[in-house]
């Protein structure tokens, strides 16, 4: 999730403290796209959305991982990916997806490491929720597919992958679209303390620090998540199905590991992997981001976020920033997808 604390000054730092570090990554697999039947993932009972599920899965192996992910849209369009935020699934964006790709574009929908179908390919990989390893997972993921550029678009720790994306492989991104605006960080940028209320926001980092809260997440994951969902979008009136359709991904065997790891990396808890440590000091510069881009805020958002104000500068290119209004919480592309595709049309034209 983003941050949001009082002061300017630490309204920057706070936004940079989400830090992860990305590297060149090896070993991309070929690519093996393949359905799977939609109870593979997730139930298709309909919630509030007007669309009960994605009609079908597949796999495609990719650096370290076998992805699994959704696909709509002419295969000859141009491509758009679309990266979910934690603690939610792929079907944060099951009525995005068929907008756009009524408009034309191929539209890509993977589940990150530790969510739904999405499986390590070896055992012995580290089970890393480092920032720069999801990065260098949807550089894999693109290369699998042969996806040369595209349009990006997240929330959470989907939007802090593609904007490191967007800033450290700009050739690879047409435009972005991201929620809550720039999140890159570092672990320095995230050891100052931070004013009372702000730290109070970061309740569930300070819980996974502790080995009572890594006991805690894997025992009660769905209640944790659905917590989650209700303080970081307080005015969005979900219904049990919604959530339970998401709930499933997170039944992945690595996610509570990944989830414990990205938390705790964060405050230098946690080591990464060598491997990153070089794109690491790039990040932590803060490298601005200068592909066309829409930054978007919801206007009832619960979670720690950043305030447009401190972020706008990062953003050297074509630029916009827009705020969703109506009680829109952390998750836009689920609460208001009319909204959210809109966005990335309109990034695609920037």
């Amino acid at each position: 999730m983003s941050e949001q604390i009082d002061q300017p000054r630490r309204n920057l730092l706070s936004a940079f403290a989400w830090g992860a570090t990305v590297a060149t990554f090896a070993g991309i697999g070929a690519a093996h796209a393949q359905a799977r039947s939609p109870s593979a993932a997730a139930s298709p009972t309909a919630g509030q959305g007007g669309h009960a599920g994605f009609a079908a899965l597949k796999q495609v192996k990719a650096g370290v991982l076998d992805i699994g992910y959704a696909e709509d849209g002419p295969a000859d369009g141009p491509p758009v990916l679309l990266l979910h935020g934690w603690p939610y699934d792929i079907h944060s964006y099951v009525d995005v997806a068929p907008i756009l790709a009524k408009a034309g574009y191929r539209v890509l929908v993977p589940h990150l490491r530790g969510y739904g179908t999405t499986r390590f390919l070896s055992a012995d990989t580290p089970r890393n929720g480092q920032q720069g390893a999801l990065a260098t997972d949807i550089i894999a993921f693109m290369d699998a597919l042969k996806i040369e550029k595209a349009v990006i678009g997240g929330y959470d720790w989907g939007a802090r992958t593609a904007d490191i994306i967007a800033a450290l492989w700009p050739e690879r991104v047409k435009a972005l679209v991201s929620v809550s605006g720039y999140l890159i960080g570092s672990q320095d940028a995230n050891k100052p303390p931070l004013p009372p209320k702000a730290e109070l926001q970061w309740w569930y980092q300070f819980y996974f620090a502790t080995e009572r809260g890594a006991a805690g997440y894997a025992k009660y994951t769905h209640d944790f998540a659905r917590l989650i969902w209700e303080l970081a979008s307080p005015q969005w009136k979900f219904d049990d199905a919604t959530f339970a359709r998401s709930a499933v991904a997170l039944d992945n065997p690595d996610h509570v590991a990944i989830s414990i790891h990205n938390y705790r990396w964060r405050l230098g808890l946690a080591q990464g992997e060598p491997q990153y440590d070089a794109l690491e000091k790039k990040l932590a510069a803060f490298p601005s981001i200068g592909v066309p881009a829409i930054t978007i805020e919801g206007d009832a958002n619960g979670a720690p976020h950043p305030e447009p104000a401190a972020y706008a500068k990062r953003f050297t290119g074509r630029y916009e920033h827009r705020l969703f209004k109506g009680g829109i919480g952390h998750n836009p592309p689920q609460e208001a997808p009319r909204e959210f595709a809109q966005a990335i049309i309109d990034a695609d034209r920037l």
